[in-house]
């Protein structure tokens, strides 16, 4: 369709024509809360880091490997070194730059993450409250916002994670609103025998902790990269596989906060029409006239013959501008 075909008039979320079964949220309601979740890429954020960005010896293996995912070379880099400990193999070589990658991804996601200290239990009840009127929260961010709201409000929530057995596919069945994290999460590791559990730990831990944890351990979540990259690091997990696969069969009206559903993300659109869902809500930040018209365009023509309802994102409860966390502007040293 032309753009002329369309006007830049939003409704109301409160308005809707349909209830959504589904909700799919995106990086756009993690900067509705935190304005630096705006980045455009973790792994050229570690690169640039204050503390120990990665090194020259440590973008060669992420070139080597033809990736941009960090999951995917530490996973690499911990297989070497258990395979080098089993030939009784003497190089240090792997261990070493498997810390030295996670001590850079500790400090770029620490640069751009919120702290919990800044983050109102208001605001996470009430985000709490909002997911829990769907039957199923397909999130792609891979920050702790979700999760912390979550651990706030718990009542009528299922993640799919046992405390003791972590995930295990035999036991999803749930009454509750099911939380799946479709490119995991910093909450999330991936075990030596290729399972996934949950973290421990809750409330600021849950970031301060972020990566450090038991040898052969590592964060499971998939990065900014290529769709071929991420669809790698997907199929190789069985949780990440199973939960694309909910989506694919996805029952009922379906909303999107936040989320562009770009080039990178094709599978996942590929997975919605795979579930033949034919209401979808969608959110337009208000952000001008142009912008409004072009993002109907761009959705229209993503889901042809789809009933789209387009909706102001700020009158959705996730991105009403109270949840906004200024950020710090950063110190100014004086000169002396």
């Amino acid at each position: 369709m032309e753009l002329d075909a369309f006007d830049a008039s939003l409704g109301q979320w409160p308005q809707l024509p349909f209830q959504c079964t589904g909700l799919l949220l995106g990086n756009g309601a993690s900067r509705a809360v935190w304005r630096n979740f705006a980045y455009d890429s973790l792994f050229e954020r570690a690169q640039k880091v204050r503390n120990k960005p990665l090194g020259q010896t440590d973008l060669a293996l992420f070139k080597s490997m033809g990736t941009e995912n960090f999951e995917q070379v530490l996973s690499a880099l911990n297989l070497t070194t258990r395979v080098n400990a089993a030939l009784a193999i003497s190089a240090s070589a792997p261990l070493n730059r498997y810390y030295a990658i996670k001590e850079a991804l500790i400090h770029a996601m620490r640069s751009v993450h919120i702290p919990f200290r800044m983050v109102q239990p208001d605001a996470l009840r009430g985000i709490a409250e909002h997911l829990r009127s769907y039957a199923t929260v397909y999130s792609s961010n891979y920050d702790l916002l979700v999760s912390w709201a979550v651990e706030h409000a718990p009542d009528g929530f299922d993640d799919l994670f046992d405390v003791d057995l972590g995930f295990d596919v035999r036991r999803t069945r749930t009454q509750a609103t099911r939380i799946l994290h479709l490119h995991g999460g910093l909450h999330l590791i991936r075990q030596a025998d290729g399972t996934t559990r949950k973290r421990n730990a809750t409330g600021s831990a849950l970031l301060d902790g972020f990566a450090i944890n038991q040898p052969g351990e590592v964060p499971l979540f998939v990065n900014e990269g290529r769709r071929e990259d991420k669809l790698r690091a997907i199929r190789q997990s069985d949780y990440l596989s199973w939960c694309h696969g909910q989506l694919a069969n996805h029952q009922g009206a379906l909303c999107l906060f936040g989320h562009s559903l770009g080039e990178q993300d094709r599978y996942l659109l590929e997975a919605i029409e795979q579930a033949g869902v034919q209401q979808l809500a969608v959110s337009v930040f208000p952000l001008s006239d142009a912008w409004v018209l072009s993002q109907k365009q761009y959705f229209t023509a993503l889901f042809p013959g789809r009933e789209i309802v387009f909706f102001d994102a700020t009158s959705h409860p996730l991105g009403v501008p109270s949840l906004n966390v200024p950020v710090p502007k950063p110190a100014v040293k004086r000169k002396r």
